[in-house]
């Protein structure tokens, strides 16, 4: 990542303002300059979320080719009969008319004199300051500052301040409520009320086009005392006029208070005074004393969360923060029938859709960092087995089967059909919904690996026994008899370039897992055993695992091994622009040995005690070239299971690969949204590929394997109820625990209570209290 003062490169690190400055040493994300091309790239990277609402990062005036977006958490809609349930692109409280002496501003046009943006990940405010020279000669400084709040749920703040440096200057900015915006082009909200209440307040009501949902917006814009306002309400468009005359020197200041609040479940008519009350007293707080209030909620959170690196690539620090910068704005703590979409609250990529990327990728940050959330997650899908019971059913099948892409219903949410092949004129159904299964697996993974981590009895009574069970029960009745032995068939695993294939691998050891898992957890809730402990037990026995060849190879699935291979070279070098595609169809595809992503080495990093290393790394030399990484969950799997065999450059490579799926050069890569799963595999890379955590029969184990480029790794980690931090050099490891804890590191079990350092390092110990592990 270039340095912007040497006028190259978009993206670097940085410090900002001074309340970042105050909060040191969390790093910064800066704009060096002004690209159109970069429009929608950086209002995804700087978007600002509190969990419950997410607001892209926008400029305030307009261009044709940015994507304005604001969304609440859990509110979806169905704009009409063939459309697809998406969350819900709010109407626009960021956008400015500006005027400066009559002219528009606009940085496509006069001249950029000075341009920098920065986002400070350790207060979440956003930065941006221009000079700017209009056509008519005249210089202007426009800065401008923002946040959505962590300490209160609806609250965002926007300021503006607009100096004239060359004479006399006329400034009108209107700004307020623009419900135009649509999700690209399909409107979901209907108006129902647009009021100024004290000549301050400005608020619109909406509902939902199936009168289904609430949301009402407010905002109220301070502006200097000099300048003459007015208000409109004209074309779903409701505005705060002013203008003032500023002399040489003079500022034209706009502090804008605004309170965003959603009834997603039922229309709530008391809402809107709630709403306003709100906004009132935030308007009477101002926008110094909120942004200092919710700088104190997010230190709080970062000082649980933060992970720390010292490393030769100062972007390796920087991407960390960045990753959890997001994960926080993502996750929806407030509700418990919202998940993680696979955007998060940046974009409408996904329609808002929550996929297995939540259990697999984001809930291990939530669990071993803040566990209630991590319970929520899975609370979730618990709330949500009627619509998996249904799909089940709706199959022959018993049990659930969760959707492949879920909003807040429970209901299978995934298009019935991709998009139109312009070469042929045909639909293609998208297989996903109709196969992708290992889903229901990965479900029962996570809420495993949560009770391993927490010991939370009471969850594994309740909600943790239905979600096994009735995941179980849906692998029992897939399975099919095949001459005396189980197997699965028609399925895709989470290779999506390999469709419709028998005994995949990846699914069918989660499956075995799956039953396995509801079996131990009904004996040691004391069920006595019954007809479904007995149909685990056959399931157990007879389901058909497929078993690795003599070099240790295990086999996609029955009929990869037979397939034919190509040069992958130029597809491998364009990853995640599923290039492939361009030359051969997907039948074509699905004939041929090409992976979008891990699948096979996804099984290894999902159950690490079922193989060693040897066959890890045999799986990990034949797979990895055959894998295109065209999907943003791969390259980091590849990474932790690299770094487990040993291999740091070679993890240090898939880490940093991962680091740039969003944080890279490429102008479009998050358009339409931050790839919310690499967010969460950035920390799974440096907890579990470095600093080596894993989970071997409910027993805790670190076995560090740090890359050469890094001197010191350093995170909090919460286990077993207890509050852990590691500090792992090359040398040593220390461990601080607020309890007793057993660990296992390197395989050798040791007890910690207080502060433990420990010997990683063949040389002579250089703390008299270590412990030498080798």
């Amino acid at each position: 990542m270039a340095d912007p003062a040497a006028g190259g490169g978009h993206l670097s690190g940085g410090r900002n303002r001074e309340v970042c400055r105050a909060m040191n040493p969390l790093t910064t994300l800066v704009e060096a300059r002004f690209d159109p091309h970069y429009h929608n790239k950086y209002a995804t990277l700087m978007a600002a979320g509190n969990g419950a609402l997410g607001v892209r990062a926008t400029h305030e005036e307009a261009y044709a080719t940015q994507t304005r977006g604001m969304f609440f958490a859990g509110l979806y809609h169905r704009a009409g009969e063939g459309e697809t349930t998406e969350l819900v692109n709010l109407p626009d409280l960021v956008g400015m008319d500006i005027e400066l002496n009559g002219e528009i501003f606009s940085l496509l046009g006069g001249e950029i004199l000075r341009y920098r943006r920065e986002l400070c990940f350790a207060s979440g405010e956003l930065a941006r300051i221009v000079e700017w020279r209009s056509a008519q000669g005249q210089r202007f400084t426009i800065a401008s500052t923002r946040f959505v709040s962590a300490a209160r749920r609806g609250l965002f703040c926007l300021r503006l301040a607009i100096t004239a440096h060359d004479g006399a200057a006329t400034v009108r900015v209107a700004t307020g409520i623009d419900a135009t915006q649509t999700n690209s082009g399909r409107q979901h909200l209907a108006e129902r009320e647009l009021r100024v209440f004290d000549n301050c307040y400005l608020q619109g009501r909406y509902r939902t086009l199936d009168n289904a949902s609430d949301v009402t917006l407010g905002c109220a814009c301070r502006v200097s005392p000099q300048a003459q306002v007015s208000f409109s309400a004209k074309n779903r468009r409701l505005l705060q006029h002013s203008q003032q005359t500023l002399a040489t020197g003079e500022c034209f200041t706009l502090e804008k208070c605004a309170w965003v609040s959603a009834s997603p479940d039922a229309p709530d008519d008391g809402a809107a005074s709630v709403a306003l009350r709100a906004l009132r007293e935030c308007a009477t707080v101002g926008y110094d004393a909120l942004l200092a209030e919710s700088s104190e909620a997010r230190r709080v959170w970062w000082r649980h969360a933060r992970v720390e690196v010292d490393s030769e690539n100062e972007a390796d620090q920087q991407a960390l923060d960045f990753a959890l910068y997001h994960l926080h704005a993502m996750t929806p703590r407030h509700d418990e029938r919202s998940s993680i979409a696979a955007k998060g609250l940046t974009g409408e990529g996904y329609k808002g859709h929550v996929f297995w990327d939540t259990e697999v990728f984001l809930l291990p940050f939530h669990l071993h960092t803040a566990p209630s959330v991590a319970r929520q997650l899975l609370r979730y899908r618990w709330l949500n087995l009627t619509g998996a019971k249904r799909k089940a059913a709706r199959g022959g099948w018993q049990g659930a089967l969760f959707p492949w892409e879920s909003a807040r219903s429970g209901e299978e949410e995934t298009p019935e059909f991709a998009a139109i092949n312009i070469r042929t004129g045909q639909r293609q159904k998208v297989a996903s919904a109709l196969a992708e299964h290992h889903l229901v697996a990965d479900i029962a993974w996570a809420v495993a690996t949560y009770w391993q981590a927490t010991g939370d009895d009471a969850f594994m009574a309740k909600e943790g026994r239905a979600l096994l069970e009735d995941t179980a029960r849906f692998w029992l009745s897939r399975a099919q008899d095949v001459n005396g032995r189980l197997e699965l068939h028609d399925v895709i695993g989470p290779d999506e370039y390999t469709e419709h294939i028998n005994n995949n691998a990846y699914t069918s050891y989660l499956a075995h897992y799956n039953v396995a898992l509801a079996r131990e957890n009904h004996r040691r809730l004391g069920v006595p055993d019954d007809a479904f402990t007995a149909q685990c037990e056959d399931f157990l026995a007879r389901l058909y695992l497929p078993v690795a060849r003599a070099d240790g190879v295990i086999p996609q699935d029955d009929t990869f091994f037979s397939k034919p291979t190509i040069d992958l070279t130029r597809y491998r070098a364009s990853a995640g622009s599923q290039s492939v595609l361009l030359d051969y169809s997907r039948a074509e595809v699905n004939e041929m040995q090409i992976l979008k992503q891990a699948d096979v080495v996804m099984l290894l990093y999902m159950l690490p005690w079922r193989f060693d290393n040897a066959t890890a790394a045999a799986n990990l030399d034949y797979y990895e070239p055959r894998t295109i990484h065209d999907s943003s969950l791969s390259k980091a799997i590849h990474g932790i299971v690299a770094a487990r065999c040993g291999r740091r450059d070679e993890a240090y490579r898939f880490w940093r690969a991962g680091c740039d799926i969003d944080l890279g050069d490429a102008p479009h890569s998050s358009d339409d949204g931050i790839h919310a799963a690499a967010t969460g595999a950035i920390w799974l890379g440096a907890v579990q590929g470095f600093a080596g955590i894993s989970v071997k029969a409910g027993e805790l184990h670190v076995t560090p394997s740090l890359p050469q480029q890094w001197r010191r790794l350093a995170f909090p980690f919460c286990w077993q109820g207890r509050q852990l931090h590691l500090v792992i050099t090359h040398d040593a490891l220390t461990v601080r625990s607020d309890g007793a804890v057993r660990l296992f590191i390197n395989d050798t079990a040791v007890d910690v209570e207080g502060e433990r350092t420990f010997c990683l390092s063949a040389d002579v110990c250089k703390e008299a209290t270590c412990n030498r592990m080798q």
